[in-house]
Parts: C-alpha cells; sequence; structure tokens
C-alpha cells in the first residue's frame, strides 16, 4: 500500500529569513493524521537566506538528521562540534540528555536543506555529532545507503531501527529496493519527477510505503530522493 503525502498540502511557515514546509507536524503547525510516520518524526524542507539562521537552542531524546540540497549551512554546538554541510554532506545529531546548537547560513546565497527528526530507540543517550560527504557518483543511479543502527558501508550511524538511502536518478534511470517482511517506507522527494511503483510523484511529495516488497522509482526527470526503511 502507498499513500501520497502531497507537497501542496504540507504546513507551511514563512519567516522572511525562513521559508519551511512541513511534511509532518511542526511548531504551529498541527494536523492530527500527520504526526510521523513509524519512527519519522519530522521532515522539514527549509530554505534559509543568506546571513541568517537558528541562534542557539535546545534539543533533547532526538536523533536529528541535515541533508543539504544546495548552499552551505555551519553548525556548532555545546559539544565543541563544529562543520560546515555542503550540498552532498550529512549530519546525524544525538540530542540525548540535552545539546545546544546553532545553524546558520554564512554566505550571501540561500540554503536548502531536509531536516529530519527520528525517535531514539530509547532517552536519555549521550549527545553525539559526526558528519559525512557522500560523492555524487556514489548516489548516482541507485539507493546508496547513507544512515544506518551499524553505521554500515560508511553511513552515519543512528541510533534507531532505521535504514536511510540517498539517491540521485538521470532521466529515465530507475533504483529499486526491497523491503523485509514487516518493513515499512517512507519516500522522500527533493527534486525532479518520477513514479514509485507507478504512483506518480514530485519535489516536496513523500509516500508513505506498507505492505510492499518491490519498491521501483523511475525519474521522468532528473530525481534527488531519499528512501527510509522502517521497522
Amino acid at each position: 500500500m502507498l499513500t501520497l503525502r502531497n507537497s501542496e498540502a504540507r504546513g507551511h511557515a514563512n519567516h522572511e529569513w525562513l521559508d519551511s514546509h512541513h511534511t509532518f507536524s511542526f511548531s504551529d503547525y498541527y494536523d492530527p493524521s500527520f504526526m510521523g510516520f513509524r519512527a519519522l518524526r519530522v521532515i522539514n524542507e527549509d530554505r534559509v537566506a543568506g546571513l541568517s539562521g537558528f541562534g542557539t537552542h535546545s534539543h533533547r531524546d532526538m536523533e536529528i538528521i541535515t541533508y543539504v540540497l544546495s548552499g552551505q549551512l555551519e553548525h556548532r554546538d555545546s559539544l565543541g562540534s563544529v562543520g560546515v554541510l555542503r550540498a552532498g554532506e550529512m549530519q546525524r545529531m544525538t540530542a540525548g540528555t540535552g545539546v545546544q546548537h546553532s545553524e546558520v547560513n554564512r554566505e550571501e546565497e540561500e540554503v536548502h536543506f531536509l531536516q529530519i527528526w527520528v525517535l531514539p530507540e530509547r532517552k536519555g543517550l549521550k549527545p553525539d555529532y559526526e558528519q559525512k560527504f557522500f560523492p555524487r557518483e556514489e548516489r548516482q543511479g541507485g539507493f546508496r545507503l547513507v544512515v544506518s543502527p551499524e553505521g554500515k558501508d560508511g553511513s552515519l550511524k543512528v541510533n534507531q531501527d532505521v535504514r536511510l538511502y540517498s539517491t540521485l536518478l538521470s532521466q529515465g534511470e530507475k533504483a529499486g529496493h526491497t523491503l523485509a517482511p514487516g518493513r515499512h517506507a517512507w519516500l522522500q522527494v527533493a527534486r525532479g519527477v518520477g513514479t514509485l511503483n507507478g504512483v506518480p510523484v514530485k519535489a516536496g511529495d513523500g509516500v508513505a510505503v506498507s505492505d510492499e516488497s518491490k519498491l521501483e522509482l523511475l525519474a521522468s526527470e532528473p530525481m534527488e530522493a531519499l528512501l527510509f526503511d522502517l521497522a
């Protein structure tokens, strides 16, 4: 069963310096039908204007994944971590018992990114941070594992039974994935147009998947997408 979450139906907030679309309930946007999916709690598509950003703020008991599509985003946190995320780079921050961080665009150019929150396997984890670049050639034409519980194949390590894949598809290219029995999936389209098992999808759309074993993503225009394999 595939259930489409249309991009136009998402929550939206425009604060001039921040333009944000919320796949699930977040901040002032609340829809009891969209509180998350499995361990996924937040998928926000954010555009932050140049020379602006999120000042220092706190999180706890959440796995936070940031995926940059264009531009640059500087991260600083109370663990002493400092990093600049660019297109193709991802970070995973375990908020755990509590962490403070800031996310700032130091450039003139807008930064466009997805911010993802995943519920942790348990509360009270030790805060942690990691960042990694995944080259285009590793993601082109197939699903590249970028986040997993084991840190398999050079992926970032997350404290939850979720595996996140990234793909880049040229026009006419396909990427396939097999779900083990009892597993679920969420596809988030970042750019482009195509189909998932024949269901039309476009940039900003999400698709909840249950009771399916084989998934095939076909691009009718160049596409970038994330696929979550969830318990």
